[in-house]
């Protein structure tokens, strides 16, 4: 069963592939005889996380019947790792990547465990950039420069990257081309903070087959930028869903 890594959050209007495509292998590994069970895991504060949730909820109720299980993230309040007990999916919303980071960090190896075990994993945005082992969670400095606007900083300064859940074996950035993020991939490459890193572009994912697998498939109409530390250089390379 396949991890999702998608570029942006949801929009099943410009690319409902991925929530067809997420549904089809939930609907495998739940197999037949009973309902399928999804968590879906959202941050915010000051807002219903029950309406962020539906975001996620309605386009997945609407290409597979499944009971949903909203996995709360709200400020010193992380998940409980037995929120996600029995699942056939796991889907982790987009907003604000530190907050996300701080409440699954305590769940990471539940979620581990599952996605190793088979379960499909959908990650939008912020719920992409978590899911690896080093997981990069924002700023726009790097040793004092910049290396992307300070508006997609998350309210850090410097570059920030630190364990993830540990799902793919190269960092994550999203919104590359649109939002300048491109640079900030490179950048912590070039300086030696992630030896890998993918940026992902909006309304594109990268899917990998397995747990910890190297390579990916691009699926989506935008570019994966994939970037590399190559000794004294740093090479990337484009790939494009086929």
């Amino acid at each position: 069963m396949s991890i999702f890594l998608v570029g942006a959050g949801p929009d099943p209007e410009a690319f409902p592939g991925v929530f067809a495509a997420f549904a089809d292998e939930v609907r495998q590994h739940t197999g037949q005889g009973r309902t399928s069970r999804i968590a879906v895991a959202v941050h915010g504060a000051g807002v219903s996380l029950q309406d962020v949730a539906a975001a996620y909820t309605e386009p997945l109720q609407a290409r597979i019947g499944c009971e949903i299980v909203v996995v709360p993230l709200a400020p010193r309040a992380p998940a409980d790792p037995a929120r996600f007990e029995g699942v056939d999916g796991v889907v982790v919303g987009g907003g604000l990547t530190p907050g996300y980071w701080e409440g699954l960090h305590p769940a990471a190896g539940a979620i581990f465990k599952l996605v190793s075990a088979g379960v499909p994993y959908l990650g939008f945005s912020a719920g992409a950039m978590v899911a690896p082992g080093l997981a990069l969670i924002g700023g726009y400095r790097i040793n004092g420069v910049e290396v992307c606007g300070e508006e997609c900083s998350e309210g850090l300064d410097s570059v920030d990257v630190r364990e993830g859940l540990g799902l793919v074996p190269f960092t994550v950035d999203v919104h590359a081309a649109q939002a300048g993020t491109l640079s900030r991939a490179v950048g912590a490459v070039a300086a030696g903070l992630a030896e890998r890193a993918v940026a992902i572009d909006e309304n594109t994912a990268v899917v990998v087959e397995s747990a910890g697998d190297v390579d990916y498939k691009v699926m989506g109409t935008g570019n994966c930028w994939d970037i590399r530390g190559t000794g004294a250089a740093t090479a990337v390379s484009v790939r494009t869903g086929g």
